[in-house]
């Protein structure tokens, strides 16, 4: 029905031009071709183009080239999307490679929009916005072209009316249109035109006027020239209708596409508690290959997505597949990548949603998303669904019952319902991530809903070298710089970086090598990208006034020396007073793998943190504020010292709760005589490491000298430089990655799979081969 009305709208336009109508008669005498042209010039690739197939294999004439263009396919092998909701029945091979899955992710982008669609030849019917616009379009073009190619005659006087058609007998008759023209039809054959018409003042004086000219020209009564009346519209109430159907229509359109509609997404009113979950199917890049650093946590999710995928391997021991598991653990570890992965490598569909995409503004939205999301989930099973920052809905029940949290409590209530309506043979698991599983509820985190609690913390040195394996791979690296190497080398140098952090220093070191036009990404791009993340931005512009500057370089090697000379500190890379972010010095250490720490190693870590102030007060016998956020570190290390780790002989082997950074302190878990025994021991600790800190530099105040005035002549110094200065250091020290893994065994992340997983998927993990091996032939 839709391509006949297309075709009757278009056809005879088309056929008229194609005909060369319009060359020829009235319109091109009265030089309204060129307008006429010039509209359907605009008009054809809009509208036209698509419909040739159904009018003409031929473009009009003077057409050709818009025509090309808007038939030139932009996809030569177009994929279709899966219906929505097409549950997969079983298992299909994937794609396995990432070029294929951003060629589907092209193709179904391409397909889903009507103008593309519209772009390949086709006839997207059944998009609800293209009808809209095709029905709105069609009725605007027939109004247009209704009054536009309709014939309007010539107009004439009464004179003429009189002398040239009534005197000589060819008219046929007249037709008074809507009391303010008359109409005059003329006999056939008499004239070149079919009717001419001219205006009148009144009715009554027309009539009288008509009849008087035809009794002085000798018509009798019987033989007059009929007269009817008629009523016509010639488009004014239409015209004068266009501004109120405009803002209505506008009206529409933002309160579809605004909150009352649900956004842009185009969901209404009525639909708002329907579930904003996604399905994700093929179009997802990410595998496990490229999840690295967390090799435990890959291996449970590996496990979930096996039991969907062989669960007889389970079955026949007796084993049931667990409800959920919550991946947790702090900002930037590779919880929603490994999520991401799981949807790349399982063959079941993988539905994500927000934690914050159930609460609305509407009461009730939030547990009708649930059921409705569940819903889906049983509708595509088996399938895997992800539950990112689960905390917004999970948080812990209270007593209040205050609008939102009231809100939130009810979405929880019907969170933990749907997840006890879940059994074993639903093949439905729920992943859950979050960084805060301190303020989740604890019925939420009870085994039978979410059965394992999966930490995902910052990788070790070994995970740090995986995962700088995996962003290197884009990278062109120079061609004398080994990945592995490189990789270990960088390991080495970022203790404490998640793999975020480390994604990040990948990519600054990329865009710092196009900032100097450099060919390759080598190594020094990557020491400036480290310094860049620690350090913030290099400012080489900002003034420092020379007395500035030369406390600065003082009070940066006070922190150099007493670190060189301070057994548990950490060994000193680089010292440099060239301003970076807020600090105007900055010096780069590098930490050890350590987990443990004793009471010695911290009074070490706080002398060398009050290095800087010593030397200030030494050299210049006062003091600055560049010392604020030393001392800031300095108060926290030894209030944990004296209140968590229970390192305080009068205190006692007593452990207190600090309050986190931002949390509001509403009491103390302790009594005022003991909190003023807790400040006495602090300002006890803090004056023992100055003193120490004074004693040593007054003892190396030479070798202090030495150092700041090469710092103010160089103004970065490497740690060659500070051997040449003072020597070497006189402890043992660990600098390279080998020596960091020495005794752990091997120097390689284990990514051994346990025998039961060794095959849970040979086809992808052949593809990925496949693709290793070309990217290591890549030059």
């Amino acid at each position: 029905m839709a391509h006949r009305l297309a075709a009757a709208i278009w056809a005879p336009p088309l056929a008229a031009w194609r005909g060369g109508r319009w060359r020829g008669g009235g319109l091109a005498g009265r030089g309204e071709l060129a307008p006429a042209r010039q509209w359907l010039q605009w008009i054809h690739p809009v509208c036209v183009a698509p419909f040739n197939r159904w009018l003409n294999s031929k473009p009009p004439k003077g057409f050709e080239k818009e025509d090309e263009k808007s038939q030139s396919p932009k996809n030569t092998n177009p994929e279709r999307e899966e219906p929505h909701g097409a549950k997969n029945l079983g298992p299909r091979k994937n794609t396995g490679g990432s070029r294929g899955g951003e060629d589907q992710r092209r193709k179904k982008e391409e397909d889903s929009g009507w103008w593309s669609r519209m772009q390949k030849g086709e006839f997207p019917w059944d998009n609800k916005d293209f009808r809209y616009l095709a029905v709105m379009g069609a009725g605007v073009a027939s109004g247009f072209l209704y009054f536009y190619w309709r014939d309007p005659g010539r107009e004439i006087n009464w004179k003429q009316f009189v002398h040239y058609y009534l005197a000589r007998g060819v008219v046929d008759r007249l037709e008074v249109v809507n009391k303010q023209f008359v109409r005059v039809f003329l006999v056939p054959g008499a004239a070149s035109e079919k009717y001419v018409w001219f205006n009148i003042g009144s009715v009554d004086t027309f009539e009288r006027n008509l009849e008087t000219t035809q009794l002085e020209l000798g018509i009798d009564r019987g033989h007059q020239v009929s007269v009817v009346y008629s009523t016509e519209s010639d488009g004014s109430v239409f015209l004068s209708m266009i501004p109120t159907l405009l803002l209505v229509g506008f009206l529409l359109f933002t309160l579809r596409r605004g909150p009352l509609g649900g956004g842009r997404g185009g969901r209404g009113i009525f639909s708002v508690a329907e579930t904003t979950a996604k399905i994700l199917k093929d179009n997802t890049e990410v595998r496990f290959r490229d999840v690295a650093g967390c090799e435990e946590a890959k291996l449970e999710i590996m496990e979930f997505v096996n039991f969907l995928k062989n669960p007889k391997q389970y079955q026949d021991l007796g084993a049931k597949i667990p409800k959920g598991a919550m991946l947790t653990g702090p900002p930037g570890t590779g919880k929603t990548l490994l999520a991401k992965a799981t949807a790349g490598e399982a063959n079941v569909p993988f539905i994500t949603v927000n934690g914050s995409e159930f609460l609305e503004m509407f009461v009730g939205v939030g547990p009708a998303r649930v059921r409705d999301m569940f819903a889906l989930a049983q509708k595509n099973a088996p399938c895997i669904l992800f539950i990112d920052e689960i905390d917004a809905i999970g948080r812990k029940r209270s007593h209040g019952n205050f609008g939102g949290q009231n809100e939130q409590e009810n979405t929880l209530n019907q969170l933990l319902v749907e997840m006890d309506g879940f059994n074993s043979s639903t093949n439905v698991v729920v992943l859950a991530g979050t960084n805060r599983p301190d303020i989740l509820d604890p019925a939420l985190m009870r085994p039978g809903r979410f059965d394992r609690q999966i930490y995902i913390g910052p990788p070790d040195i070994k995970g740090r070298v995986s995962i700088f394996k995996v962003h290197l791979r884009p990278l062109k690296l120079d061609v004398d710089i080994s990945r592995d190497a490189l990789a270990r080398k960088m390991a080495a140098w970022t203790p404490g970086f998640t793999g975020a952090d480390i994604a990040n220093v990948c990519n600054e070191a990329a865009l710092i090598a196009a900032r100097f036009a450099s060919p390759t990404v080598d190594a020094k791009h990557f020491e400036q990208a480290v310094e860049r993340v620690i350090g913030g931005l290099e400012k080489k512009t900002q003034v420092l006034q020379p007395n500035e500057k030369a406390t600065v370089a003082y009070h940066e090697a006070g922190h150099a020396v007493v670190g060189w000379f301070l057994e548990h500190a950490d060994p000193l890379l680089k010292v440099s007073i060239i301003p970076r972010g807020k600090g105007l010095g900055y010096a780069q250490y590098l930490p050890r793998e350590q987990f443990l720490y004793t009471r010695e190693q911290l009074f070490d870590r706080m002398c060398m943190m009050l290095g800087g102030r010593v030397a200030e007060q030494l050299f210049f016998g006062r003091i600055t504020t560049g010392a604020q956020d030393d001392l800031r570190k300095v108060t926290q290390t030894a209030y944990a010292q004296i209140v968590q780790f229970g390192m305080s002989d009068k205190l006692g082997q007593v452990s207190f709760a600090l309050p986190q950074q931002g949390e509001p302190v509403t009491e103390k878990p302790y009594s005022e005589a003991t909190a003023e025994l807790i400040d006495e021991e602090v300002r006890a600790l803090v004056h023992a490491a100055y003193q120490r800190t004074l004693e040593l530099l007054t003892h190396c105040r030479e070798q202090v000298e030495k150092v700041g005035k090469r710092l103010l002549e160089k103004e970065v110094l490497e740690k060659a430089d500070m051997v040449e200065l003072l020597g070497p250091r006189p402890f043992a020290e660990r600098s390279t990655y080998e020596e960091f893994v020495e005794g752990t065994g091997s120097l390689e992340e284990d990514t051994s799979l346990p025998e039961g997983l060794k095959d849970w998927n040979p086809e992808q993990e052949q593809d990925s081969l496949d693709e290793e091996r070309a990217q290591e032939k890549a030059p």
